[in-house]
């Protein structure tokens, strides 16, 4: 049952916003610390089958998506199921897969390493992440040499690596241990440059700022992510590039709080407007809208306007804007005015002050009730 499995991401020690890299270099510790040739411990095996299961689900963009969504049980009854990501088959086949990508294991050449990726904090006022906006970044990152087309190679010409004979790995000794590596010379390409291009040194790559308009989509929130495919750091000899992440960050607004999908906002009014009743223009991150404050009004009192709120990225209905009442003690009064509210709290004093200000009057009894409780 799913409620006696444990988290995949406890499992792996990572947290939710992990990226791709970071979790493959967890799950390659991990992977390292259990494996029952290297561990002898009788519970090393599960550690590291649950391991495994728990990399094969969060490797996978719409596995992880559906388990953040629904947790172990996006895969049972009808779900991805076992053999699609979530299950796996025989021990011989968690190693092979595992092992021929940690170690270099399998057959064939060892896959060109990617690029990495790079991550960049994009700071958005809140209309701007409301609406969406197409903005410009400057990226410091490596690109492939324009000289040698990332080669590496002054005159275009590669040769097989005679160090792994073009298989990229070599098998290294250690005492019982027998185990494949990159090659030290190659680096796991399983190809040597003979002529080292002048411009990149024979590394394929530069380093350059490059600059990228962002389209950030209607709706995005604090510390939502944004993944530019193959716009990471270009990867080494001609391999593919890594993902460029631009994670959200939302200014302060001086008007308006986002929780969600909903906005909130604090609305203050005079005493006498409380008193009385009155209608104020609102605003909104769409123009202003009337509001009727009705009489008698107290501070904190909320509002709703229905619709004014953010439409999420994610889809759904539009919040609300929330607002609250404050009503505001006049200051630096003049004397008339001073004077006039001494005639106006004249008149709640007496008999009939609790009609005019009940929950003063309900305070005070509870305070009065307090004090009898405590010195009886």
């Amino acid at each position: 049952m799913s409620s006696s499995k444990r988290d995949y991401y406890e499992i792996l020690g990572v947290e939710r916003t992990v990226t791709e890299g970071d979790l493959k270099k967890t799950f390659r510790r991990v992977a390292m610390k259990y494996h029952p040739d290297r561990n002898p411990e009788p519970e090393a095996l599960e550690k590291f089958k649950e391991a495994k299961e728990a990399y094969d689900v969060l490797s996978d963009a719409q596995k992880r998506a559906a388990y953040d969504q629904y947790g172990h049980a996006a895969f049972e009854g009808g779900g991805f199921g076992r053999g699609h990501g979530a299950g796996f088959g025989d021990v011989g086949d968690i190693f092979g897969d595992i092992f021929g990508d940690i170690f270099g294991g399998g057959g064939g050449r060892q896959r060109a390493r990617r690029g990495a990726d790079l991550r960049y904090m994009m700071d958005l006022d809140l209309e701007e992440a409301v609406f969406g906006i197409e903005k410009k970044i400057d990226i410091p990152t490596q690109v492939n040499c324009h000289h040698c087309n990332g080669t590496g190679s002054e005159d275009g010409k590669v040769s097989t690596c005679t160090t792994c004979n073009g298989h990229g790995r070599v098998r290294m000794q250690n005492g019982i241990f027998s185990i494949q590596q990159a090659c030290p010379t190659c680096h796991g390409s399983g190809q040597k440059v003979d002529k080292p291009c002048k411009k990149c040194h024979g590394e394929g790559r530069l380093e350059e700022e490059r600059t990228l308009s962002v389209r950030i989509p209607a709706g995005v929130d604090n510390g939502d992510r944004i993944r530019l495919t193959g716009q990471g750091e270009a990867g080494p000899a001609g391999a593919p590039a890594g993902d460029l992440y631009v994670e959200v960050r939302v200014r302060e607004h001086p008007i308006f709080q986002r929780d969600g999908s909903d906005l909130y906002c604090e609305m203050p009014i005079r005493f006498a407007q409380a008193a009385l009743g009155t209608e104020l223009m609102v605003p909104t991150l769409e123009g202003e809208v009337p509001v009727s404050v009705p009489p008698e009004t107290q501070t904190g009192q909320q509002f709703r306007l229905r619709g004014r709120g953010v439409k999420s990225v994610r889809g759904g209905r539009t919040g609300d804007l929330i607002c609250t009442v404050v009503v505001e003690t006049p200051v630096r009064l003049t004397k008339e005015q001073r004077d006039l509210l001494q005639q106006l709290e004249v008149t709640f004093v007496g008999e009939d002050a609790a009609k005019h200000t009940p929950r003063s009057n309900t305070f005070m009894d509870g305070v009065k009730e307090f004090w009898s409780r405590v010195t009886s």
